[in-house]
């Protein structure tokens, strides 16, 4: 009996998992097909969320209705606003989780959801007729009927791990490779690519010298990922820990080196610049006496512990005999010995903006299929696919993210218009307006679009109209409050800043960068009750404010900027147009034009090898 479903989703890892949640919360009937239904969003590598970049992401994944910064609040055990001695462009916000708890929450979650079903089993083809997706099938014989389907494999099609010379098959440690989907494939032209990516040992925390490595708490302040209305508690947490590689480390390391298959020429994938292995650091930065690795708990019911830093595909021998050479785990027994994995990926460029296919219709990509690496990554492009997979389904116009709303716009654009020529990961200095992409402002960018396609909830909107209710509140009474010397001077000479000498609007005192607004409400009768009245957010909201008041003409200099630019993403170019009748641009930009397709001037101007005088030449002939 053959099934039919809205919605088929491949892959149960984080984009997987906000892909099926979002085609289902927006009304599809939606299928999950996962191999193994105990792992759900598993966290593969290290256990934790957010970061530089990445915990921007995770805030626009809540603000449009996702579940990743929910289901970090519920499991985190220890949370760090990275960044703080920079400006609010660069807040970074990073948790370290529950491992296990991460993934139960996760599972709670989609199993609560109405329009979502569960089929625990290995794709190996998908149905393909007339150039457009109808459905997969699947190891177990079944036969599953839909109108889109989203593949979320991750590291599974075609995974091989390597120990030293020892080669498994596998996307993960003690589980299989996923056989046949990128053959099919190829057969109907999909270009495929090979990556490499790799994990490092586990260690047992019963074996550790805490006493001998530096010790990283948590800021513990009460702050979260999830712009809804909820406490977060902080009554059990765990510190993370820093320890160092010396000379001996690095000489035991490289007595493996012969058998490394990242050196031997077995492992032909290309791994990511900015997560090295150990052996690629020393010897890349080989002047180094010592690189930095964080020791990270895997859980509040657990022993094991995370080295982040010390990813490694050498012999396990040789990994646990160098660890015993670093001061804290010279006692240190291991659990599991580090290994790399390659497998298959599908450069993005084969993709539009909404993660669909261009080979083949209602067909989407999304998460490390697309050559990107990291949960935050691919939990935004699984968002992106299963929102524009309802939308396509149903006669709905496409949903896309401009660079100017959203780091996973950013992200998207990246992918589609440049391509990958290693794991792509994001950072800060890839956005053009980080000033105007800041983890405090997501659902302010995002939850208003978000609920205008059916997916945000109505409390969303009311969270948001409260939140800047109040913050207009705010910013009123300190530009109509007038303050007198005797009142606020003691407290302006404590900050380290110059008394008045006559009254001033409290704003002028505001917009000083010594002066904090939760402090100045310790002093300010009013403006504290506006703070208290708050509730669980009054933190989140005074920071808002705090930061339009002081970085105010920051901020509208983006805004201009920004606004230039979507000139030109106004001007559309048509698919169809054959750029090799323009001989007058450089034949690399015709072949880079006429493989990617822009939809726009402006994403043809972000295309590797385009130049502006290749832009100017195409404004030309459009008649610009």
């Amino acid at each position: 009996m053959v099934q039919l479903y809205d919605v088929i989703v491949v892959g149960g890892g984080h984009a997987g998992c906000e892909a099926a949640a979002a085609a289902a919360n927006m009304g599809s009937r939606t299928l999950l097909i996962t191999m193994d239904m105990t792992k759900f969003a598993q966290m593969s590598c290290n256990p934790a969320m957010g970061g530089i970049a990445k915990g921007q992401i995770i805030r626009e994944i809540d603000a449009l209705g996702g579940y990743s910064g929910i289901v970090t609040d519920r499991s985190m055990i220890q949370y760090r606003l990275l960044n703080r001695s920079k400006g609010p462009a660069m807040w970074s916000p990073r948790a370290q989780c529950d491992r296990t708890m991460f993934t139960l929450e996760w599972r709670k979650i989609l199993e609560g959801l109405e329009n979502l079903d569960f089929w625990q089993d290995n794709v190996v083809k998908m149905v393909i007729e007339d150039g457009e997706v109808r459905g997969v099938e699947t190891m177990m014989g079944t036969n599953f009927r839909s109108k889109a389907v989203i593949l979320t494999a991750g590291t599974f099609i075609n995974g091989l791990m390597y120990v030293g010379a020892v080669t498994m098959e596998g996307g993960r440690i003690g589980e299989p490779t996923a056989y046949g989907i990128s053959e099919q494939l190829a057969e109907h032209g999909f270009e495929v690519g090979r990556m490499k990516t790799g994990t490092p040992a586990r260690v047992d925390g019963r074996s550790i010298g805490f006493e001998k490595l530096i010790e990283q708490k948590g800021d513990n302040e009460g702050r979260k990922f999830s712009f809804l209305d909820y406490g977060v508690d902080y009554s059990q947490h765990k510190s993370c820990y820093i320890a160092y590689t010396n000379l001996d480390v690095h000489s035991e390391l490289e007595k493996g080196f012969e058998e490394s298959p990242l050196f031997n020429g077995t492992i032909g994938g290309i791994g990511p610049r900015y997560c090295p292995s150990i052996e690629t650091k020393i010897v890349t930065f080989s002047d180094k006496e010592k690189h930095q690795l964080f020791l990270e708990p895997e859980g509040l019911s657990t022993v094991e512990y995370y080295i982040n830093g010390f990813s490694s595909s050498l012999p396990w021998k040789v990994q646990y005999d160098a660890l015993k050479k670093i001061d804290g785990l010279r006692e240190a027994k291991i659990f599991r010995p580090g290994y790399a994995i390659e497998y298959d990926y599908y450069p993005p460029t084969q993709l539009y903006h909404t993660l669909e296919t261009k080979k083949i219709r209602n067909l989407y990509f999304a998460g490390q299929v697309n050559g990107t690496t990291g949960y935050e990554e691919a939990g935004a492009q699984g968002l992106m696919a299963g929102i524009n997979a309802h939308l396509k389904i149903n006669g709905g116009e496409e949903f896309v993210l401009g660079r100017d709303q959203a780091y996973i716009g950013v992200l998207i654009d990246d992918l589609v218009t440049k391509g990958v020529d290693e794991p792509y990961r994001m950072f800060t200095s890839r956005a053009e307006y980080r000033i105007l992409l800041r983890q405090d402002n997501a659902d302010e960018r995002l939850t208003k679009l978000s609920y205008q396609i059916g997916l945000a909830e109505p409390k969303r909107m009311d969270l948001l109209e409260q939140k800047l209710k109040t913050r207009e509140e705010m910013i009123n009474f300190l530009k109509t409050y007038s303050i007198a010397p005797d009142e606020i001077n003691g407290f302006l000479q404590k900050s380290g800043t110059s008394p008045i000498r006559q009254k001033i609007k409290l704003i002028e005192i505001a917009k000083r960068p010594q002066i904090e607004l939760r402090e100045l409400a310790m002093i300010v009768k009013e403006l504290n009750k506006i703070y208290q009245d708050a509730g669980h957010r009054k933190d989140e909201i005074f920071e808002s404010a705090e930061i339009i008041i002081k970085y105010e003409g920051y901020i509208e200099r983006e805004k201009l900027m920004a606004n230039k630019i979507k000139r030109l993403e106004k001007i559309r170019l048509s698919e169809e147009f054959d750029y090799e009748r323009l001989k007058s641009i450089s034949t690399e930009a015709r072949q880079k034009l006429n493989r990617i397709k822009p939809k726009t001037i402006a994403q043809a101007s972000r295309i590797p090898g385009v130049s502006p005088s290749d832009i100017s030449v195409l404004l030309i002939y459009m008649g610009r």
